[in-house]
């Protein structure tokens, strides 16, 4: 679907110069000589690289729709992850590397939604919270502030975050997997 220049928003997927680009921040210019113009950053889905690029209204780019398919997570082999289309049944082998960290949050049958393009995953969104037990917690030191005291813990997937002092080894708690923080204990 073709769109003009300063119709580009914050959040849409083009193609430029070859490549796919989400726009990061938009910012439409009206100079007092000139036409007016939008100011885009772009980074690329495909290598992470950004761009800096100007639009002019008159100009049209490509908006591509990407696909969400959701996926069930199987399991993992070596740096493959493994995924099944939870209505094809067909599965679909990920590297680490491309869910990044956050594939320590995977869990089996765990749910995810990735994004392809043409067939080809570029993307990959985990659910936002994830219930993880505490392997290991410092004790409560005496003395300090029950206000900022949070205290380092690992959790059963190795990931260390920060827990509030009442929390010890062997709870579940509630993560939530964008910032690896310390949401809440779980039910």
């Amino acid at each position: 679907m073709k769109i003009n220049g300063n119709e580009i928003r914050p959040g849409n997927v083009i193609e430029h110069d070859g490549s796919l680009w989400v726009a990061v921040k938009t910012n439409a210019v009206k100079p007092g000589k000139g036409g007016a113009y939008n100011q885009v950053e772009l980074k690329n889905l495909l290598n992470g690289t950004k761009l800096n690029e100007r639009f002019r209204a008159a100009e049209t780019v490509e908006k591509v729709r990407l696909e969400q398919k959701d996926f069930t997570f199987l399991y993992e082999q070596g740096e493959a992850l493994i995924f099944m289309d939870s209505e094809t049944y067909e599965q679909l082998e990920l590297q680490k590397d491309f869910v990044g960290e956050r594939s320590a949050f995977l869990q089996d049958g765990m749910t995810v939604t990735v994004e392809l393009y043409q067939e080809k995953p570029i993307g990959i969104s985990l659910p936002d919270q994830v219930t993880l037990e505490i392997t290991e917690a410092d004790p409560v030191v005496k003395g300090q502030t029950a206000a900022s005291s949070y205290k380092p813990a690992v959790l059963e997937n190795g990931i260390r975050v920060l827990v509030p002092p009442f929390i010890t080894a062997g709870e579940k708690i509630v993560v939530d997997t964008n910032e690896l923080t310390y949401l809440r204990r779980a039910d």
